[in-house]
């Protein structure tokens, strides 16, 4: 699928670009990008957004929240989302945690009838390149 831990790799300082900071980005929506989670802190930039730049291939654009059936579907295809990593201050997630997805990820869940419910106001317009507003619309969370 092409969507590894890329938020678990690297430095912060390796990670930093105007993207991570521009308060600019939008959601599927159209509107200002909201938080998705501080605990656990998430986003490729690691600032509780989701957020994207040119240093994110995985696109972790979507906000969704967590279900035990996503994690089990997700470790299954090599994405262990569930155990922590102290070497990138990784917590683990557990259901009832939001976290930024990779879109192509969610995408491969929602086909799978597994995808985790999201949250659009949190979601990166980046989404709508591989996933569809209306599906995005019957996943949603709030």
């Amino acid at each position: 699928m092409g969507c590894v831990s890329l938020t678990l790799t690297g430095n912060a300082s390796q990670k930093q670009s105007g993207a991570s900071r521009s308060p600019a980005q939008k959601n599927v929506l159209g509107q200002d990008l909201a938080v998705c989670s501080i605990d656990p802190l998430t986003g490729f930039y690691r600032n509780g957004h989701c957020n994207t730049g040119p240093n994110d291939r995985g696109k972790h654009v979507v906000c969704a929240t967590m279900t035990d059936r996503f994690l089990e579907y997700t470790k299954s295809k090599g994405n262990d989302l569930s155990t922590p990593n102290p070497r990138y201050r990784f917590p683990g997630l557990q259901a009832g945690d939001q976290w930024c997805l990779c879109a192509l990820r969610w995408r491969e869940a929602d086909q799978a009838g597994v995808a985790p419910p999201l949250r659009l106001k949190a979601t990166h317009q980046k989404a709508l390149e591989y996933v569809p507003m209306e599906r995005l619309r019957k996943q949603q969370l709030y």
